[in-house]
């Protein structure tokens, strides 16, 4: 059971696409060695073969590698190695196991590329690296893409790297002179593929076309885009704009015959044309500019490349102001009239400006930046101009808009000053409304006393009809005051039966005339008695 041959060592697995080679090293002096692999895998990381099977191309091989891709098909699944070596009826012991799962370690092979020049420009073909193979370590071609390096064949060239598409033009090259390149195949943020072989062209001279619209630009503003270009053909020339989706680039057909005419940007004369019909925020695409003459004479620019959220500018939002409780209220307006497509696919935030705009003097500028579209700015000075401006911001695309236009709010004055001029005003209201009244009530008194005394309601009775000559004495009067008109009373029933009525029923009538009080004065009792004489003496 002994043996003195070595087992092989250095065990390294190299994988180009689906192709496999098994390499390793052996230190032993011994001839007419052989050596033989043998593996075993595990699917989902559970083990399903647990035998050991040989490895189909790594069987009694005599240097120290061998090519067993046939003997993989399962890509994603754990693999062992194991390898021997071998002298007749001799064997040693088994190496050590190399563990490895063929999708991490495999590289990316070199693609295949195809080279044309014409008219000044070279035309580029690439096929994908894994183009007319049955087994495919990555199932979808379209998750490549390819860089190109190329350079002047000359002792003092300078490289160029560029990002291109499985069919490509590559202008602004020198016409007459050999260019040499190569293309790589990658997966962005993943790995980098081995490059083509170098394959050189010489490029010829490009004819001048005047006809051809030149200097293509775009200009794009809140996602309204403007497609720009130069004439420099005298004659009458006519144009149609065309626009290529970007993806469809990435396919491996000719995409010559998909380009599609932008609608309203037809037959038009113009050099410029709005293509905003055509564009969708996710969407790249690709333009160019057909020109037509006469004789059916046509030319096509060159194309140019159009990723609108890139591409496209932001404007300055619109906002509105407005004051209340003491809060200045800031309402934004997305920019432009597809604002709520900008404010979706830019992520915008807000940057605030505002101030005390005294004399037209900004003092004390502060700012605050927000997501929101409604802002409020507390804290305000009463009877104060306060401005505002606002900046709409990116921070996914590094894009910052001008500031909006310029609007000023002025605020209303303190609220308790007009409640105290309104209670003041209350009071003074009810104290003038009751010295009215209590002056109306005096005056009202005194006008009563005054008619009560100048101007009685009643007539003396008949009893003192015979005072004619005598003065009444008011007892409201100082004697010395304008004697008061007697008052008679005329009756024409009245007959010389009245001279009968003797004292006595006088004094009765006089009793009930002082009961009346209209004209009586219970307590000047010497006027009484001068009455009563008057009276007798009538009756005599």
């Amino acid at each position: 059971g002994q043996t003195n041959l070595k087992s092989p060592q250095d065990i390294q697995v190299y994988a180009v696409n689906t192709n496999f080679t098994l390499r390793w090293n052996y230190t032993g002096n011994d001839t007419d060695v052989t050596f033989s692999a043998e593996y075993r895998w595990f699917e989902d990381f559970e083990p399903s073969e647990t035998e050991w099977k040989e490895l189909r191309g790594c069987q009694n091989v005599t240097h120290t590698e061998c090519d067993f891709s046939s003997a993989i098909t399962k890509y994603d699944d754990i693999h062992h190695l194991r390898i021997r070596a071998k002298r007749r009826e001799e064997v040693s012991p088994w190496s050590s196991i190399f563990e490895m799962i063929p999708c991490f370690i495999a590289q990316i092979g070199p693609p295949g590329i195809e080279l044309q020049s014409t008219n000044g420009v070279i035309k580029i073909k690439v096929s994908s690296p894994e183009a007319n193979q049955d087994q495919k370590m990555w199932i979808n071609d379209l998750i490549f893409n390819y860089n190109l390096v190329i350079w002047e064949n000359s002792s003092n060239a300078e490289f160029r790297s560029q990002r291109i598409v499985p069919v490509q033009i590559i202008d602004d090259l020198a016409p007459d002179t050999t260019y040499c390149l190569k293309v790589q195949a990658i997966i962005p943020l993943e790995s980098q593929g081995l490059f083509s072989p170098t394959h050189c062209i010489k490029t010829t001279r490009k004819v001048n076309d005047l006809l051809c619209a030149t200097n293509l630009r775009v200009f794009a503003l809140n996602m309204e885009f403007h497609l720009h270009w130069n004439n420099q053909y005298k004659q009458h020339v006519s144009y149609n704009v065309q626009y290529l989706f970007a993806y469809l680039k990435m396919l491996y057909d000719d995409h010559s015959v998909k380009w599609l005419n932008v609608p309203g940007c037809e037959n038009i004369t113009d050099t410029q044309c709005n293509f905003s019909s055509v564009i969708t925020a996710v969407s790249i695409i690709y333009l160019r500019v057909q020109a037509m003459g006469e004789y059916n004479k046509s030319c096509l620019s060159k194309e140019i490349k159009v990723d609108p959220l890139i591409t496209n500018e932001i404007g300055p939002p619109s906002i509105k102001l407005d004051i209340s409780d003491a809060l200045l209220h800031i309402q934004i307006s997305p920019p432009g009239s597809q604002g709520e497509v900008m404010r979706q696919h830019y992520d915008l935030s807000y940057r605030v400006l505002y101030w005390k705009n005294s004399s037209h003097n900004a003092e004390g500028i502060q700012m605050k930046e927000t997501k929101q579209t409604i802002g409020t700015v507390p804290n305000l000075t009463s009877l104060t101009l306060y401005c505002v401006k606002v900046q709409a911001f990116s921070k996914a695309y590094n894009k910052s808009s001008p500031f909006s236009k310029e609007e000023c709010i002025k605020t209303p004055g303190d609220k308790i000053l007009p409640l105290i001029v309104l209670a003041t005003f209350v009071t003074a209201l009810v104290v003038v409304l009751l010295v009215a009244a209590l002056l109306s009530f005096a005056l009202y008194q005194a006008y009563n006393k005054i008619k009560y005394v100048f101007f009685p309601s009643c007539q003396p009775p008949l009893n003192i009809e015979g005072f004619g000559e005598q003065v009444f004495i008011s007892p409201y009067l100082s004697t010395t005051e304008e004697q008061i008109e007697n008052c008679f009373i005329i009756e024409t029933n009245i007959t010389e039966e009245v001279n009968q009525i003797d004292f006595k029923d006088y004094k009765h009538s006089k009793q009930s005339s002082r009961d009346s009080g209209n004209y009586s004065n219970d307590d000047n009792n010497s006027g009484n008695k001068v009455s009563e004489e008057t009276l007798e003496k009538g009756t005599v």
